[in-house]
């Protein structure tokens, strides 16, 4: 399992907002194990928070914006690139301190983040990170713009980026990142983008009062009287631009030949962070924009909301850590009180089992039989057991010792098992074994839903061979 990870040290950016036009400083410092992001407000009373989560957005014309769902003046927006450099770099803990309702737009991509965490420094964490891995194709649609995002299950992730626009400039474009490790080299640089004819609408909406061409790519695709174009410059507060043909009016020339494309790709990570943990899916955008973004991203929230633990992945074809011999070996139950036909993954501090119910279970025969429902506190046995064996698998000579569970604690039944079904388990420690006592919680899945938990307290004892040494005088 991976581990969480936080900033070594804090950093700070500085610059205008793009939207508010104020002078913005934030301060992005290193926070504990399952933090998440969290914005703070130090500019008003009490310097009140805000978790970046996809339910606490608000608004997502031209910048994706968030909100304390108490106070809703307790606001910050174009997190967006931000929030992607902390995606992109692994970071799962962040709390970014800001005087004002958004962060500085800086030069409109996520290159000075990126380049600012990478001179601090990244720091594992003890806890391990959770994953929200994509089992089954998800799509969202937008009939009337055009634009979809689809997920499909992956090892890890990846994301492919369509763009269309009705414009001469820029017609159509494609851009993908294969590896998120890569994000820095590929896509961080790439600049958010606005077209001359949007600009006033824009601005009479009290927006991008901080936009200029040296924090956004500007595409100019209508032709326009120059005396127009000044009087828009001079609106903006910018310097007069000659302009003789269509095409870009930036200072600086483009990153990439699709850096537009690239700065979508950026975006939606961007809004994908919101979901709170890192997703292991491929994402196929196309036209993609942060409302959508954000209703993917609350959309598998509301998935981790109704189920906050996902069910460990399973292949029966693939070959598992311990076989039924190999369980029997571990554990000194037998039939029919052996009740974990094999582990199928361990980890450091996690491992997961299989149980596969049949009609033959001698516990059907006088447990409802007529309705066969296995007894919740033989699901809760074989949790007991699937935890044994990672407990056993610390110790040397392990068939030597013998797991007693000492304590049992906040166990709920939630759906009935019944033949056919195949339970899975999932248990992992709590706090590391000390003296030989180790704290788990445990799961069982049919499928993707939780039958049953609980949280155990066991002890390890060597209590086998004892007279080995006696023997061989």
């Amino acid at each position: 399992m991976m581990k969480q990870r936080t900033l070594k040290a804090p950093f700070v950016v500085t610059g205008k907002g793009l939207h508010t036009g104020l002078h913005i400083t934030a301060t992005f410092k290193p926070a504990q194990v399952n933090t998440g992001y969290v914005f703070k407000r130090i500019d008003m009373d009490e310097a009140p928070t805000v978790e970046a989560l996809a339910e606490n957005v608000i608004e997502t014309q031209r910048g994706t914006v968030i909100a304390n769902k108490a106070h809703k003046d307790v606001r910050v927006g174009t997190i967006e690139h931000a929030m992607a450099a902390l995606y992109a770099s692994g970071i799962d803990n962040c709390l970014i301190e800001v005087d004002a309702p958004e962060l500085p737009i800086l030069d409109g991509s996520a290159i000075v983040y990126c380049e600012n965490i990478d001179k601090v420094g990244i720091v594992d964490q003890e806890a391990d990170k959770e994953f929200y891995v994509v089992k089954q194709r998800i799509k969202v649609v937008d009939p009337k713009s055009g634009s979809s995002l689809i997920v499909l299950p992956d090892d890890q992730f990846s994301i492919d980026t369509m763009i269309e626009f009705n414009s001469p400039v820029l017609a159509n474009q494609f851009a993908a990142l294969d590896d998120i490790r890569n994000f820095k080299k590929e896509i961080a640089a790439s600049r958010t983008f606005v077209f001359v004819r949007e600009v006033m609408p824009l601005v009479q909406m009290n927006l991008i009062k901080g936009g200029d061409l040296d924090n956004a790519i500007v595409i100019y695709d209508t032709p326009m009287k120059q005396e127009d174009l000044d009087k828009l410059a001079d609106l903006m507060h910018v310097e007069h631009k000659h302009v003789s043909h269509l095409g870009y009016l930036n200072n600086k020339p483009l990153e990439y030949n699709n850096e537009p494309a690239r700065h979508k790709l950026l975006d939606v990570i961007g809004d994908l962070a919101l979901i709170g943990r890192p997703l292991k899916g491929r994402i196929v955008a196309t036209k993609p924009g942060h409302t959508i973004n954000t209703t993917l991203a609350k959309k598998i929230r509301q998935e981790l909301r109704y189920q906050s633990v996902q069910a460990p992945v399973y292949d029966p074809n693939k070959a598992p850590l311990y076989d039924n011999m190999a369980v029997r070996r571990m554990l000194p139950h037998r039939y029919p009180m052996q009740l974990v036909d094999k582990i199928v993954d361990m980890g450091k501090d996690y491992v997961v089992g299989i149980k596969n119910v049949t009609a033959n279970e001698p516990f059907f025969q006088g447990h409802f039989p007529e309705e066969p429902i296995m007894p919740g506190v033989l699901q809760v046995e074989a949790m007991a057991q699937t935890g044994g064996i990672l407990v056993l698998s610390k110790v040397e000579d392990p068939e030597d010792y013998s797991t007693y569970f000492m304590k049992i604690d906040n166990v709920k039944f939630r759906q009935k098992v019944v033949p056919g079904d195949t339970l899975i388990f999932h248990l992992s420690l709590m706090t590391p074994i000390r003296r030989g006592c180790a704290v788990m919680k445990g799961y069982a899945f049919v499928g993707e839903h939780i039958v049953s938990e609980a949280e155990f307290m066991a002890q390890v004892i060597k209590n086998k061979n004892d007279n080995k040494e006696e023997d061989k005088k």
